[in-house]
């Protein structure tokens, strides 16, 4: 059985994380090849506009297995060269593939997001949480480093100082404060989750495809570009879109007060 549950509603993918018994926690290559397979799958596929990744059960993701830890087995098994090397082949596969996705991602937390599940939540364009989310940056209460990429991810989203008061204490931060420091966008109760989630997806994927997907490359690029590097790429970017059929689908559309009727691809 897939460990990532697929659900298609209109242009939007829900993806779930299936495996509620180990509260979805990330334990192996399989886990992997799912994730790296979908989003594979995701960017070959024109029709899917938004994503929405969601977990089942109580928990969104409880990160790593310390149990393997512990035991130094799977990914924690050999010498510091064969553990380096294993993360390099295993779990830092997932924030490459989520990075390469070219349409925007959207984590619907539903529970706790602990260590690589709270790396995982910020691998993801946008954040809405339940009212019953906790993100937990709590590597270092194992001793251990993100070794995921939670170092870049985190940051970034929370910026620095809020990154470094959660990656450094480890401790759990509630649904609410997340919404206070910008961890997330929206606070719902967890009947409303989903519904909001794919609202939003939705309304996301009502907008002309090709002008989501080059937003989505200029506000990556602002990560690392300097303001004239990003305004070279913005004017190019823009020029394609003038050229683009939809762009002027969705001028009409807006004169005559109505959905834009967008090309399937």
């Amino acid at each position: 059985m897939s460990f990532l549950t697929r659900e298609r509603h209109d242009h939007v993918l829900l993806l779930t994380m299936s495996s509620p018994d180990t509260r979805n926690a990330l334990t192996g290559p399989d886990q992997f090849d799912d994730f790296e397979q979908t989003c594979a799958e995701v960017n070959d596929d024109a029709s899917v506009r938004c994503v929405v990744l969601t977990g089942e059960g109580s928990a969104f993701c409880a990160g790593g297995n310390v149990k393997d830890m512990r035991d130094r087995q799977g990914l924690f098994a050999g010498d510091p060269f064969d553990q380096a090397d294993a993360y390099r082949k295993g779990i830092q596969r997932i924030p490459r593939a989520i990075h390469s996705l070219n349409v925007p991602v959207i984590a619907a937390v539903n529970g706790p997001a602990v260590g690589a599940g709270c790396d995982l939540a910020t691998m993801c364009d946008i954040r809405i949480a339940s009212t019953k989310a906790m993100f937990a940056e709590s590597f270092v209460k194992l001793g251990i480093i993100p070794g995921d990429g939670g170092a870049w991810f985190l940051p970034r989203a929370v910026g620095y100082s809020n990154a470094c008061k959660m990656a450094f204490s480890g401790e759990p931060v509630q649904a609410g404060d997340a919404l206070s420091m910008g961890l997330v966008s929206e606070v719902v109760e967890p009947g409303a989750l989903i519904d909001r989630a794919l609202a939003l997806a939705a309304s996301i994927a009502a907008n002309p495809p090709h002008a989501v997907r080059l937003t989505k490359q200029l506000m990556r690029a602002s990560e690392k570009a300097s303001l004239n590097e990003l305004l070279d790429m913005s004017a190019a970017f823009q020029a394609v879109c003038h050229a683009e059929p939809d762009h002027m689908e969705a001028v009409n559309a807006f004169f005559e007060k109505r959905p834009g009727n967008y090309r399937e691809r």
